[in-house]
């Protein structure tokens, strides 16, 4: 699941860099998300070592998400444990990626709508750094506004360093530490090859 808002007024914001992720990986995969009514969200499907791999983006705004995670979840008798959640993390810099499974929602909406939803806080997160503002206070219109090109750039070059396929596997295996130590040995200032977000 990748988590944001609709519409191309929050297309470029830092409140969809879960977004960029989930494109970022059906773009690499050649594959086309569509609507899913059933699901109130874009969805995919791909084939992942031989296992169904279910893509998801709500589109009922970021304080919803957990609707459409639940929909799908319930549909396919998918435990919380086998779900992977993207989502723009405010405690680390641009360019830095992490994963942990359960915790809090720390103040995330769409978090903590998801865990609302399915009733457990046991699924995974890959927590995508934007950075802060430095002020509690302004942090709606932070997360609602558009980064800056190095900030971009950053963000890009790490979804970019997630998809690596020795990355992406151990993550897709829920094994959380593999996953990180692989990640943290990629994760450099390079040009990134996935593009940034487009409108």
């Amino acid at each position: 699941m990748g988590l944001g808002n609709p519409g191309p007024q929050y297309s470029k914001t830092r409140h969809n860099a879960g977004f960029w992720f989930l494109d970022a990986l059906a773009e690499r995969e050649r594959l086309v998300l569509r609507q899913e009514s059933r699901f109130q969200g874009l969805a995919g499907k791909l084939e992942h070592q031989g296992q169904p791999l279910l893509l998801l983006e709500p589109q009922g705004y970021m304080n919803r998400s957990g609707h459409a995670v639940a929909m799908m979840a319930r549909y396919w008798k998918i435990p919380p444990e086998e779900i992977l959640v993207a989502h723009d993390e405010l405690d680390f810099p641009p360019g830095t990626i992490k994963a942990k499974q359960g915790g809090g929602h720390g103040g995330h909406n769409g978090l903590r709508d998801i865990v609302a939803q399915l009733g457990s806080n046991n699924f995974f997160r890959l927590r995508i750094g934007i950075g802060h503002p430095g002020d509690r206070s302004k942090v709606t219109d932070y997360v609602l506004g558009p980064p800056g090109k190095a900030e971009l750039e950053a963000i890009a070059a790490a979804i970019d360093s997630s998809l690596a396929r020795e990355v992406l596997d151990h993550l897709l295996a829920g094994e959380i530490s593999q996953a990180m130590t692989r990640l943290a040995r990629l994760q450099t200032p390079a040009r990134p090859s996935v593009s940034p977000p487009k409108s």
